[in-house]
C-alpha cells in the first residue's frame, strides 16, 4: 500500500535541532532535483518581489524570509513539521509504537514542492513553497518533478495499491500509469439536508481519519480497491455516513473512493 498525501500549507518550525541533511532523506534519487529547487527557492525568496513571485500575501513574509536559510534552519521529522486539518486528524506523532509506526514509514509519502517525496521520519525544516508556484528560470514545479517522481514511484505503484489523498496541484506532479495500476483517489462529500457537496475542511479531515485508520487497524494492509472499500466501511458511524467505490472506465484501473460525511 502506498498512501500519497499533500503537504500542509501550515508548518510548525522546529525550535532547535540539526539542519536538514539532504543525503539522509528517503528516495536518494531525488537529491539532485531537491538541491536545484532548494537553491532556486533561496534565490527567489531573497528577491524584493519574493511575495509576488511565490504567490503569497504579506502575512507570510517571515516564512518566505526563512526560505533563504533553509540549509541552516533547525529540522525535525516531517510528522512534527506538517500541521493543518489533515495532519491533525492523522496525528502521526501519537501512532502506537511498533506496527503502526513501521507501516506509516513504509506506506505514507508526502508529495512536496521542495523535497519531492517525504517520509514521516524524514527531518526537514519548515518552508513555504506550493506545487502551483513557478520559480523564475526554473519553471513549473509540477512539470519539473514529473520525471524524477516517475523514476521513484512508477515501479512501486505497479506492485502496490495506491491510495491517493492529494489535491490537484500535487496530482499534476505525478500519477500512476493509469491503465496498469490500481489507483484509488479519495473523494469526500458532505451531506447536509439531503444534499451532497464538496467542502475543503471536511475533505482534509476525513482523509486524515482514513489514513490513520489504515495505519492502526489490525490485519494486513489493503491490496485492492475492494479491500480498501471494506477498510473504509469500518469507519461508518454518525460522522461517516457512506463509503462507495466508483468502478474504473474502459482501459483504466483508476477508481474513486467516495466518503460521505455528515
Amino acid at each position: 500500500m502506498l498512501v500519497l498525501l499533500p503537504p500542509s500549507e501550515a508548518k510548525r518550525a522546529p525550535d532547535d535541532g540539526a539542519p536538514v541533511d539532504l543525503a539522509s532523506l528517503g528516495s536518494p534519487g531525488l537529491t539532485k532535483r531537491r538541491t536545484a529547487v532548494l537553491n532556486a527557492l533561496a534565490k527567489v525568496s531573497a528577491h524584493r518581489d519574493a511575495l509576488h513571485l511565490l504567490g503569497v500575501g504579506a502575512s507570510l513574509a517571515t516564512e518566505v524570509e526563512r526560505n533563504t536559510r533553509l540549509r541552516t534552519e533547525p529540522a525535525a521529522p516531517a510528522s512534527a513539521v506538517y500541521t493543518g486539518v489533515l495532519y491533525s486528524a492523522l496525528d502521526l506523532g501519537s501512532l502506537p509504537d511498533g506496527d503502526a509506526r513501521a507501516r506509516a514509514d513504509g506506506a505514507v509519502r508526502v508529495l512536496s514542492a521542495l523535497w519531492g517525496l517525504v517520509r514521516p521520519t524524514d527531518r526537514i525544516p519548515a518552508y513555504r513553497l506550493s506545487m502551483s508556484a513557478n520559480l523564475p528560470r526554473f519553471g513549473s514545479l509540477a512539470s519539473g518533478w514529473r520525471a524524477p517522481l516517475a523514476a521513484e514511484l512508477d515501479a512501486r505503484a505497479a506492485r502496490e495499491l495506491v491510495v491517493d489523498c492529494r489535491s490537484a496541484p500535487y496530482v499534476a506532479a505525478w500519477h500512476p500509469p493509469v491503465g496498469a495500476v490500481d489507483w484509488v483517489s479519495v473523494r469526500v462529500l458532505r451531506e447536509l439536508h439531503g444534499r451532497r457537496s464538496v467542502v475543503s475542511h471536511n475533505a482534509k479531515h476525513t482523509r486524515g481519519v482514513l489514513t490513520r485508520h489504515l495505519l492502526v487497524r489490525p490485519g494486513p494492509e489493503p491490496t485492492s480497491p475492494g479491500e480498501l472499500l471494506a477498510a473504509a466501511r469500518e469507519l461508518i458511524s454518525a460522522e461517516l455516513l457512506d463509503a462507495a467505490l466508483t468502478p474504473p472506465g474502459l482501459g483504466t484501473r483508476a477508481h474513486t473512493l467516495t466518503l460521505t460525511v455528515a
